[in-house]
């Protein structure tokens, strides 16, 4: 009986182990539970220095905004857990197009692991989440696809939403300085004056930035703007050694917070 019990208790510990491992933030960007593909671009992304830049916990509240299709999300999930929550603000489906079939990719890849269990879906152009609730909200490369009105009603609600103190983070395709906001808009880098200007403007304080996810091989003037390189290599075959060459954009990493 004795045996039986000790066998029992480490099938358990055996069955849990990756669970545990999820609760630490390098064992979550080294999980098996991530898509091999996205893993691969770990080397451009510094999953685990922008998340700890941010200050992101395992317990957290952490709204991310416009996910896409899950890229960090597969992260997240798999480090935030109770009594933490991971809410994905994505597409409003009643948008129809791609939009909605962006929408419908992310919830079927939601549906598809328990991991994903403590994942919550709202509408982007939501209030996102109550009032004062949330520890830490979240972007990654969605700054340059919001530049007008959008742009104010998301970090307007992003602002509410935060708790006091809350943890605003961004990360961004970084333009040369001077670059138009018309420019911005055809090419997909933003200034970073341009970042911290809105960002003020919506009541955040600006903490820090970092420069993990800078590339200084990137010279930001492509025919197809920053979707010329990796990840979408839109030129197809054309110079695409090159770009790859260059890798993925050069980005800003800015922490704000919602003031006390």
């Amino acid at each position: 009986m004795k045996k039986l019990i000790l066998l029992t208790i480490s099938l358990l510990s055996i069955t849990f182990l990756p669970i545990t491992l999820a609760h630490d933030l390098k064992g979550a960007i080294a999980s098996d539970d991530r898509t091999p593909k996205n893993m691969d671009r770990d080397v451009y992304r510094h999953p685990y220095e922008t998340l700890e830049f941010f200050g992101i916990k395992t317990d957290m509240t952490v709204i991310e905004l416009s996910p896409g299709g899950g890229w960090y999300t597969e992260i997240l999930a798999n480090y935030i857990h109770y009594p933490g929550t991971l809410i994905a603000a994505h597409f409003n489906p009643e948008a129809g197009g791609y939009y909605k079939r962006g929408r419908e990719y992310f919830e079927k890849k939601m549906d598809s692991d328990p991991m994903y269990g403590r994942v919550e879906i709202v509408n982007i152009d939501s209030s996102l989440a109550e009032a004062n609730s949330v520890d830490a909200v979240l972007t990654f490369r969605n700054l340059h696809n919001w530049l007008g009105p959008q742009l104010d009603t998301i970090f307007t609600n992003s602002y509410k939403a935060l708790k006091p103190g809350g943890i605003f983070g961004v990360v961004e395709h970084r333009a040369n300085p001077g670059t138009s906001l018309e420019l911005m808009k055809k090419s997909g880098y933003v200034t970073v004056d341009h970042a911290l200007k809105m960002a003020k403007k919506h009541g955040f304080e600006y903490v820090s930035s970092s420069e993990v996810n800078s590339n200084p091989k990137d010279i930001k003037d492509y025919p197809k703007g920053v979707w010329t390189l990796p990840p979408n290599l839109r030129m197809k075959e054309v110079d695409k050694a090159k770009y790859i060459e260059i890798g993925e954009s050069d980005r800003m990493t800015l922490l704000f917070r919602k003031p006390l």
